[in-house]
């Protein structure tokens, strides 16, 4: 899969869509143990959402990380003092290299781990770095198999495309059943609560569908095809015709079903 390069803005035309799902996160996710408490966003984007665990922790010290220098560029303008007494700052990491060096009481990771083949194996030394009674807590869309994605993978994998874009695009196991996460965190010691929800966005304008998708999802094909912008377009066009019969207008906008997994799990002791 190719590593994406990313649009803040492009991402942010959706933002609050895109945000309810950690609000949502947000509100199961217990008490920390330490004062102040210390987090880690892990994959933070443009830093709109990490603000929101300021909100919930005044006196945290947050740091968010991810692996995209336009996120961290727009993420800086929320860097500082907080209003509570707590401070929040940014740094490069990739969460699929990420190794703790200090520990959290709550380590959070919105809609990035998709992109980490292999996040499963990382579980054990992040839950090492939590306190006692620390929460790794994080959400994934898990729609990989709805048209959004399954189109483009097939478009990608057409005679046309596969030379340029086999094997850029995410793989249907980049995101497991619920129930491995289940099994897995609660091998691991830690009471866990996982669930899922389906939002049903109603997006308003043209092709509403293949912006919101321009923001995510297709980062990968957009990147592979950036030094070619006739082949990117056409490609994105063929795209379009079948994201326009997939998710048709109504009167009151266009409406993408999105099925996202999300788990809260809380380290013993």
């Amino acid at each position: 899969m190719t590593t994406p390069a990313w649009d803040p803005a492009q991402y942010l035309r959706h933002a609050g869509h895109r945000a309810r799902p950690f609000t949502d996160l947000l509100a199961r996710v217990p008490d920390l143990p330490g004062a102040p408490p210390r987090v880690a966003d892990l994959g933070c984007g443009p830093g709109n959402v990490t603000t929101l665990l300021a909100d919930r922790w005044p006196t945290a010290r947050i740091t968010g990380y991810d692996n995209s220098p336009q996120m961290l560029t727009d993420a800086e303008a929320y860097a500082g003092p907080t209003a509570g007494g707590g401070h929040l700052d940014f740094t490069h990491a990739d969460a699929a290299t990420w190794a703790p060096r200090e520990t959290y009481d709550l380590i959070i990771s919105n809609a990035t781990l998709q992109w980490v083949d292999g996040h499963l194996d990382a579980f054990p030394a992040w839950l090492d770095a939590l306190a006692p009674g620390g929460i790794l807590a994080f959400q994934v869309p898990n729609n990989i198999d709805a048209p959004l994605h399954a189109l483009m993978r097939e478009l990608g994998t057409s005679a046309r495309w596969k030379d340029r874009l086999g094997g850029v695009l995410r793989r249907e196991d980049s995101v497991h059943a619920p129930a491995v996460y289940l099994d897995r965190l609660a091998r691991l010691g830690c009471e866990t609560d996982v669930w899922e929800t389906t939002y049903l966005h109603v997006l308003p304008g043209e092709d509403p569908v293949l912006d919101w998708v321009k923001g995510t999802g297709l980062r990968p094909a957009l990147t592979a095809l950036a030094d070619d912008p006739k082949a990117r377009d056409a490609f994105v066009t063929e795209y379009r015709d079948l994201l326009r019969e997939a998710y048709p207008s109504e009167e009151y906008g266009t409406v993408l079903p999105f099925r996202r997994l999300f788990a809260v799990a809380r380290k013993g002791g």
